[in-house]
């Protein structure tokens, strides 16, 4: 969390100070329309540079993940982004409309036009002089445009399968702004250092859009296969699917996910995969029919149906430097925790290990298989069913473990029973870098 903070605050500060030194009008005496056509610039390379980033970030670059922590950081940080940049876009599209009402009120006096002199420009100069009115039209359609389909996308109740199209649509219009950014900038802009970054961020943001455009979003980390078998836990609602891949898969490591496709009409969802790495093209799944899509897998799919894969993805890796760890998983988080126990049954790392798998519908038959390779592990299990046993808080977590001071925590589940944990144990005296959590959240 901490770096997606830091490249936040990069971004929007940098922008800033890039501003403050490439605006002429700053140290100039005041006059209202001279500072609302400052404003309207820094409010919009604020915008239009949020959304470049945060389209870029889409695009699900492999090369980011070290520094943000995992995919899921940078879809944290592509949310965080978009909601900035509707902010900001409201706030501009208010320094341009809101004088002119006032105006039109007859409670400011529009100063009047200056004449143009009969300046000598360039023919670039000359030619985007010519699209302002253009520019101006279509940016404020597109503003429009990019409200809806944010607001949308954080509409958590808009079913997934619309969302995967409409969101795409966002590269369009993010392509009308840049068109609507390099015209209306103030000119003097791009001799500056301003210009060059955002000459940079709106290159990097294009690219992006183009690719999304194109469908080839993780092209490279994709992998076709089949449905090799399906196994459903009625009593928990999960259903396990083992995927035979024909296609080149570079390994995965315990605890990371994938894009899986099952239907090219809903799209990719991000699912962990609750298996470990042995070389041979397969990979098993854990599902819970928790959604709409997810609930409907079990009587949807069948033996031998087409699969494309895209990963893997994620820094969950169980990579800590204690040497004791301490497992917290909540309902079907327990899947990255499946396949670390699969990895350590064939190579133990000589750490002490206690998994906590709280579940409100146990599945025994899936509980037993659990308990046996936690076993072969050599893993502690204590699974806890909720309404019968105690829930889990971090001072029975404490209890439980005693030298849990000494240890890694790896937590992935309900974000709610995340927080609560993490801010008992570090409250207490864990280091915060101490407590290792997935983001599982994608829009």
């Amino acid at each position: 969390m901490k770096n997606i903070r830091i490249a936040y605050l990069v971004l929007f500060v940098g922008l800033g100070l890039l501003w403050l030194l490439a605006d002429e009008r700053l140290g100039a005496p005041y006059e209202f329309f001279a500072l609302r056509r400052s404003l309207v610039n820094f409010t919009g390379i604020l915008a239009v540079g949020a959304m470049s980033l945060g389209v870029f970030l889409a695009t699900r670059p492999a090369f980011l993940e070290s520094f943000l922590g995992g995919l899921d950081k940078g879809y944290r940080l592509h949310k965080w982004l978009g909601i900035s940049a509707l902010v900001m876009a409201i706030v501009h599209w208010l320094w341009v409309k809101a004088p002119k009402w006032v105006v039109g009120w007859g409670w400011l006096e529009r100063p009047a036009r200056k004449a143009s002199g009969g300046e000598e420009v360039g023919a670039l100069l000359g030619f985007l002089r010519s699209q302002r009115g253009l520019a101006e039209q279509l940016g404020e359609w597109a503003f429009y445009a990019a409200v809806v389909l944010i607001l949308l996308a954080l509409f958590k109740r808009f079913p997934y399968r619309h969302f995967f199209k409409t969101h795409r649509l966002l590269a369009i219009v993010y392509l009308v702004l840049v068109f609507h950014t390099v015209v209306l900038m103030d000119s003097a802009y791009w001799t500056s250092p301003l210009g060059v970054a955002m000459a940079a961020l709106l290159l990097a943001g294009s690219t992006a859009a183009g690719v999304s455009l194109l469908r080839r979003i993780g092209g490279s980390r994709r992998a076709l296969g089949h449905i090799e078998a399906l196994e459903l836990h009625r009593d928990n609602r999960v259903l396990g699917i083992d995927i035979r891949l024909q296609d080149r898969w570079p390994g995965h490591r315990a605890g990371q996910f994938a894009f899986v496709t099952f239907d090219p009409a809903e799209g990719p969802h991000p699912f962990t995969i609750s298996s470990a790495w042995h070389d041979d093209g397969r990979l098993r799944f854990h599902v819970k029919g928790i959604g709409d899509y997810t609930a409907t897998l079990p009587r949807m799919l069948e033996v031998g149906d087409p699969v494309g894969v895209e990963g893997p993805y994620g820094r969950f890796d169980f990579a800590g430097g204690k040497a004791r760890q301490i497992w917290v998983a909540g309902g079907i988080g327990i899947t990255p925790f499946i396949a670390r126990l699969q990895a350590l049954a064939k190579r133990p790392d000589g750490r002490g290990v206690d998994l906590f798998y709280s579940t409100a519908a146990p599945d025994q038959a899936f509980i037993e298989r659990l308990r046996t390779l936690a076993e072969r592990a050599g893993v502690r299990l204590h699974v806890l069913v909720s309404g019968h046993d105690e829930r889990l808080t971090g001072e029975r977590l404490r209890e439980r473990v005693p030298d849990w001071r000494g240890a890694d925590v790896w937590f992935c589940g309900p974000a709610g029973f995340g927080r609560s944990l993490r801010a008992s144990l570090t409250g207490s005296g864990l280091p915060a870098a101490d407590f290792h959590q997935e983001l599982f959240e994608m829009r």
